[in-house]
C-alpha cells in the first residue's frame, strides 16, 4: 500500500539533501513536489494545498537544529502533519453497553458483509467478546447464506429470518435474541445499493431509530479513491456515523481515501481491511500509517501480529529442541504456519524498516510458501526429524513427489541449514540484543 506516494515523497525530500539550511525557495520547491505526490494519490486539491501550506509555514517558522539536516526536519514535520490529517490517534469502539449494538452501512460491493464477519472475529479473538451477527440484507441474493458461511467459519452465531423482507423487524428481534442468549455485541449487516439512494438511506435510518446502535460503521472500498470520500460524506450527512472501515487497503497503492476521509467527514477511520482472510482486519493507527508512508516501516504492528500468533506451548517445545540442537523440518513447517497466520507476506515485510522499498517490485503473494510446504510434506517422518538423511537420491524422490525442481529442493535445504545456524546464535545469546531491541521498539 502507498508505494507510489512513498516514492514520490522520497523524491520530494531529496531536494533538501545537501542543503545547509531551510529557505523559502527550497521549501516551496519541496512542497510543490509533495503537493503533486498527494494529487497523484487522489487527494483533493484543497486538502493537498492546505496540507503543504501548513508544512511550509511550520518549516519556515522553526530554527533548524545543528544536528538535524533540513531534509530530516522536513520529514519530521510532514510525519506530524500526516498523523493529524489521518485523525491523530487510534479510535476505540464504544462497547460499554451490554449488548453493544454495531450497525454496518455501505454500498453494495464495498465488502460490508465480509467485514461484519471480520469485525465479529476481531471482537471474539482479540477482545474476548461473544458477538452475534445479524443478516439484515434481505435483498441481495445469497447475502444471508454468505453471512451464515462466514459465521460458521469463525465460530460466531448468525441471526437470520428466512423469508422475511423486514430488516427493521429482524434487527429488533436480533437484539432481543442477543439479550436472551448472552451475546454482548450485536453486529447488524444491512443492505447496500450500487449508488447512494433515498430508499436505502431511509431503510437504514429506520433500523437506526429502532435499535439505537452504539456504533455506526461506514464500510468503504479504498480502491475507489475520492469516490470513497464522496460516498462517505453522503452517508455521514444522512446517518452521522461514528467511524469508517476502509477495505482493500492492501491493494491501494495510492492511499487518497485513507489520507482524506477524516478531514472531509470529521469521523475517524477505525479499522482497515488488509486481505481476504478473516484475521485480516487491523485497528487503524494514524502514526503507524504515517511511518509506512514515509518509508519508516511499522515494526510495532509487526511485533503485535507476531505476538497474536505466539503459542507459548509450542515456543517452549522449540526452546527445548534448540537447547539440544534438534531444530528440524517439523519445526520449520510449524514456523511457516505461524507466519502465514500473521497475514499477507509482502505486507508484513513492508512493516520492517528499510524493506518496503527493497520489495516494492517483487511479486510476493499469500502462496509464497506453497512450494516450500509441498517439499517438506513430501519428506518421510524420519527425513523431517533428521535432515542429515537427505542425500541425493532422497532429494530426487522428494522433488518428484512435490512436483518441484531438484534445484528448488536443494535451495530449501540450504536455506534450512542457514536458518538452523541463526537459531543456534539466538540459543547461544548472540541474537538477544536484536530481540530486545525489536521488543522495546514494539512497546513504544
Amino acid at each position: 500500500m502507498f508505494e507510489s506516494l512513498s516514492d514520490r515523497l522520497e523524491r520530494a525530500f531529496k531536494i533538501l539533501k545537501g542543503q545547509g539550511y531551510i529557505t523559502e525557495i527550497n521549501v516551496a520547491e519541496t512542497m510543490k513536489e509533495v503537493r503533486k505526490a498527494l494529487l497523484d494519490a487522489d487527494v483533493s486539491y484543497k486538502i493537498a494545498k492546505d496540507f503543504t501550506d501548513d508544512i511550509k509555514q511550520k518549516a519556515l517558522g522553526m530554527n533548524v537544529l545543528k544536528a538535524v539536516s533540513p531534509s530530516q526536519l522536513m520529514v519530521k514535520i510532514t510525519y506530524d502533519e500526516l498523523i493529524q490529517l489521518m485523525g491523530g490517534t487510534a479510535e476505540e469502539l464504544n462497547l460499554k453497553a451490554t449488548p453493544s449494538i454495531i450497525l454496518m452501512a455501505g454500498l453494495q460491493g464495498s465488502g460490508k458483509t465480509t467485514h461484519a464477519a471480520k469485525l465479529a472475529n476481531f471482537l471474539k479473538t482479540r477482545k474476548g467478546k461473544k458477538p452475534l451477527l445479524v443478516a439484515g440484507d434481505v435483498y441481495r441474493p445469497a447475502a444471508i447464506d454468505q453471512l451464515k458461511v462466514l459465521g460458521e467459519q469463525i465460530g460466531v452465531d448468525v441471526y437470520a429470518e428466512e423469508g422475511s423482507k423486514n430488516p427493521v423487524d429482524i434487527a429488533k428481534k436480533a437484539v432481543a435474541h442477543a439479550k436472551e442468549w448472552g451475546h454482548n455485541v450485536v453486529i447488524i449487516d444491512t443492505a447496500g445499493r450500487l449508488a447512494v439512494d433515498e430508499e436505502m438511506m431511509d431503510e437504514i435510518g429506520r433500523i437506526k431509530d429502532a435499535v439505537n446502535p452504539h456504533e455506526i460503521l461506514f464500510v468503504v472500498d479504498a480502491m475507489t479513491g475520492q469516490d470513497a470520500v464522496n460516498t462517505a460524506k453522503a452517508f455521514n450527512d444522512k446517518l452521522d456515523f461514528d467511524g469508517v472501515i476502509l477495505t482493500k487497503l492492501d491493494g491501494d497503492t495510492r492511499g487518497g481515501a485513507a489520507l482524506t476521509i477524516k478531514s472531509v467527514v470529521n469521523k475517524p477511520i477505525k479499522f482497515v481491511g488488509v486481505g481476504e482472510k478473516m484475521e485480516a482486519l487491523d485497528v487503524f493507527h494514524p502514526d503507524r500509517m504515517a511511518e509506512r508512508i514515509l518509508g519508516m516501516g511499522d515494526i510495532r504492528s509487526f511485533v503485535e501480529k507476531a505476538q497474536m500468533q505466539f503459542d507459548e506451548e509450542e515456543a517452549a517445545k522449540l526452546q527445548k529442541k534448540l537447547a539440544k540442537n534438534q531444530f528440524d523440518f517439523n519445526d520449520f513447517l510449524s514456523q511457516i504456519q505461524q507466519i502465514k497466520k500473521m497475514g499477507n507476506v509482502k505486507d508484513l515485510m513492508g512493516m520492517i524498516p528499510g524493506m518496503g522499498k527493497a520489495i516494492k517490485d517483487m511479486d510476493i503473494d499469500d502462496n509464497a510458501f506453497k512450494g516450500t510446504e509441498a517439499i517438506i510434506r513430501s519428506m518421510t517422518p524420519a527425513e523431517r526429524a533428521n535432515p542429515a538423511l537427505l542425500n541425493g537420491s532422497r532429494r530426487r524422490r522428494i522433488a518428484a513427489g512435490s512436483g518441484r525442481d531438484i534445484q528448488e529442493v536443494n535451495r530449501l535445504i540450504k536455506q534450512f541449514e542457514e536458518i538452523s545456524k541463526v537459531m543456534k546464535m539466538v540459543k547461544n545469546g548472540k541474537g538477544q540484543n536484536l530481540m530486545r531491541a525489536l521488543s522495546a521498539r514494539g512497546r513504544r
